[in-house]
């Protein structure tokens, strides 16, 4: 326990004295940057200071600058003066003299010229006065800018004094602390040596002490071996004196229930009679074989028996059930199909009809028929497209263009339509694959559906839009939301200069 107790004050007195050491190296580096603040504050003061050194002797020069422009500025005044008392003269001989009228006039002329440079100078002299003067405001307002800084650099160098003492003091604390620091670990390194020596001599006795320990254990586990053995010989012993005994219950219990008779008595009872040439041994293994061949005797056999025989009957009538089910189903499913296959013919055989009708609407001269693929099977027939167009003879459809498989493909919907009538068809831009002339065949064949039913066509085309009762389309504002907008067209045609909407 003192070894422990000492460990752990050697562990918390280095905990310290690492700490103390980073504080002393904080407080080291902290009194550093204050050193190099207080030398930039001071390199700051100075270049401030010359700064305004530098200020004031260009605000001297510009005030003597001033000087000289208002001077010459006088002098302009002066000269113009004159100017004017002699252009006053001279109007006044040019009002007695008229003789020298010439002369004055260029005189006159040249005295303007020296007027109006003397105007421009003076306006000069104003304009770089005013400049001037709003120099000498930026220079004062700068000026006063920096008598502000310096006096702040002053402040901030008196401050950086003050920290710099202050760090001064921490580092003579931090001296101190340092010192008794070492101390500190001098002590603590005593005691550390002296706690290995106690740990290394009480490590050795402790090693003779698990020398002996593992001895002892090896000897524990050769006794537990032998233990172990006769621990198991006592269990197979167990065993088998439990199995003999068992085994004499049950033979002592089938003597019983066979021969009643005891064990006692059976050695007094007489031997059966076998016969002269039979032998007990073999009687007894072919009676074994026969109960062998027996298995075991189930008393419940009769009752499982009549429970079998009820399932049975059961089964028996859910089965004829079953069957008779299934040819009820067979009947409705053999109804079914000859009304499936009457519906289907007779819708098959008007949709051909309608179809050759219309294809030929579609593709005037043109041949266009329908055709089952297996005629005598129609539950699983299928359907084939001839299309012919006039002067062509094609035998897939594929080979035909994309608008002429279109015209097809509407041919045989309309038969549909025709055969089969709906109050309404919804189509999806179903002509946007046609040119101009099979477009017009297109709206001849709505045309002549108009008056069947009520088409409802999604298209971008502007002839579609034409034949239309009613456009309805949806817009967007810039800015806006979108919104649907409607036009009631009637049966007039609608030009095609007009405003048309998309349906999109």
């Amino acid at each position: 326990q003192r070894t422990g107790e000492l460990a752990a004050a050697a562990v918390g007195a280095s905990v310290a004295s690492e700490q103390a050491r980073a504080a002393a190296a904080a407080a080291a580096r902290r009194l550093d940057g204050a050193r190099a603040e207080h030398r930039r504050n001071a390199e700051q003061a100075a270049e401030l200071a010359a700064s305004l050194e530098t200020l004031v002797r260009e605000e001297e020069h510009v005030l003597a600058d001033h000087r000289d422009s208002e001077s010459a500025l006088a002098q302009g005044s002066a000269q113009l003066a004159v100017a004017e008392e002699r252009l006053t003269g001279l109007e006044r001989a040019e009002s007695e003299v008229a003789a020298r009228r010439e002369g004055a006039a260029a005189a006159t002329r040249a005295l303007e010229a020296r007027a109006r440079e003397l105007a421009g100078l003076r306006k000069e002299l104003e304009v770089r006065g005013a400049t001037l003067e709003e120099r000498r405001a930026l220079l004062e307002l700068r000026h006063e800018s920096l008598g502000h800084e310096l006096v702040a650099a002053r402040e901030e160098n008196v401050r950086a004094g003050e920290r710099r003492l202050i760090h001064e003091r921490d580092d003579r604390a931090f001296a101190r602390l340092g010192e008794q620091v070492e101390q500190c670990s001098a002590g603590i390194d005593e005691a550390v040596a002296s706690v290995v020596a106690e740990r290394d001599r009480r490590g050795a006795a402790t090693q003779r002490r698990l020398e002996r320990l593992r001895s002892l254990e090896s000897r524990r586990d050769a006794l537990e071996r032998v233990v172990a053995g006769l621990r198991d010989r006592r269990q197979r012993l167990e065993i088998e004196q439990t199995e003999a005994r068992v085994r004499h219950e049950t033979a002592v219990a089938a003597l019983r229930r066979d021969l009643e008779l005891s064990p006692a008595e059976l050695g007094e009872a007489p031997l059966p009679h076998l016969g002269a040439e039979a032998d007990a041994a073999a009687r007894l293994q072919v009676v074994d074989a026969e109960l062998h061949r027996l298995g075991p005797v189930n008393p419940l056999a009769r009752e499982e028996l009549a429970a079998l025989e009820e399932r049975n009957t059961f089964l028996d009538s859910q089965l004829e059930d079953v069957r008779a089910a299934r040819r009820e189903l067979g009947q409705v499913i053999s109804s079914i199909d000859r009304e499936i296959v009457e519906v289907f013919s007779a819708a098959y055989a008007d949709v051909a009809h309608h179809f050759g009708e219309l294809f030929t609407t579609l593709f005037p001269g043109g041949n266009g028929r329908l055709s089952l693929t297996a005629p005598d099977d129609l539950l699983s027939t299928g359907i084939e497209i001839d299309a012919r167009p006039a002067g062509r003879n094609v035998r897939r459809l594929s080979l035909l263009s994309g608008g002429e498989r279109s015209l097809v493909a509407l041919a045989f919907l309309f038969a549909v339509f025709r055969s089969r009538p709906s109050p309404f068809y919804l189509m999806d831009e179903v002509e946007a694959a046609l040119d101009e002339v099979n477009l017009r065949r297109f709206l001849d064949l709505v045309e002549e559906f108009r008056d069947e039913a009520q088409l409802i066509i999604v298209s971008h085309q502007k002839r579609t839009m034409e034949v239309a009762d009613a456009l309805y389309g949806v817009t967007m504002q810039p800015g806006g939301s979108s919104k649907v907008v409607s036009e009631k067209v009637g049966h007039r045609p609608v030009p095609a200069t007009e405003r048309t909407l998309e349906v999109q």
